[in-house]
């Protein structure tokens, strides 16, 4: 009997996390961290008006905070992510570098309730694995998947994942309350997915 999706999805995790881990230990999460800031830069136009959101990174994570500091120097805003209840989507908040942080149920910290919120432009998205297709294999609990679905509803919203080349996957399994991603830049390229898996 074949596996769900769902199963799939648990099955593939597992996997991933140690490749990722592999990857930021083989790699360096710094030198990559840094190199993806530099690659998103040159491939993603960030002006004044832009506002994006990045993420504190969880053990073996890309660590965004070099971009987004790159990105308040162009002018540009920053956020992050807060999970306001399960099954819903993330409510974003304009961050500085030194703001107040509060914990989170989920072993993850976001700006303070009294933070402003705001409606990011570009959304730059954690993973554990990613293809040539543009979809990503996340934690399970959709956070991700609903908020650009709603953000997308609004406005024209630019998905980034953001990973170490050795998360790459021939396939990851979905379903149709995936959200694809419009860029997957690693420590070693910047694509655009094509659908069928092909890059740009």
């Amino acid at each position: 009997m074949s596996l769900s999706i769902a199963d799939q999805k648990a099955a593939a995790r597992k996997a991933a996390s140690a490749a990722r881990k592999q990857a930021a230990a083989t790699v360096g999460r710094d030198a990559a961290s840094a190199d993806i800031a530099a690659l998103f830069l040159k491939s993603i136009d960030v002006d004044p008006t832009v506002t994006v959101s990045g993420f504190l990174p969880i053990g073996s994570e890309i660590d965004t905070r070099p971009l987004l500091k790159k990105v308040l120097a162009q002018g540009g805003d920053i956020c992050l992510p807060a999970v306001i209840e399960r099954d819903h989507p993330l409510q974003f908040r304009q961050w500085r570098d030194g703001d107040a942080l509060v914990d989170e149920d989920f072993g993850t910290k976001a700006p303070a309730p009294t933070a402003k919120v705001v409606q990011p432009d570009i959304l730059i998205v954690p993973l554990l694995a990613f293809d040539r297709a543009g979809y990503r294999l996340g934690y399970g609990g959709g956070f991700y998947d609903r908020s650009l679905e709603q953000l997308r509803r609004n406005k024209p919203v630019l998905a980034v994942g953001v990973a170490f080349a050795g998360q790459e996957t021939g396939s990851v399994p979905r379903d149709e309350n995936d959200q694809p991603l419009d860029w997957i830049i690693t420590e070693r390229e910047a694509f655009q997915p094509m659908p069928g898996g092909a890059a740009a």
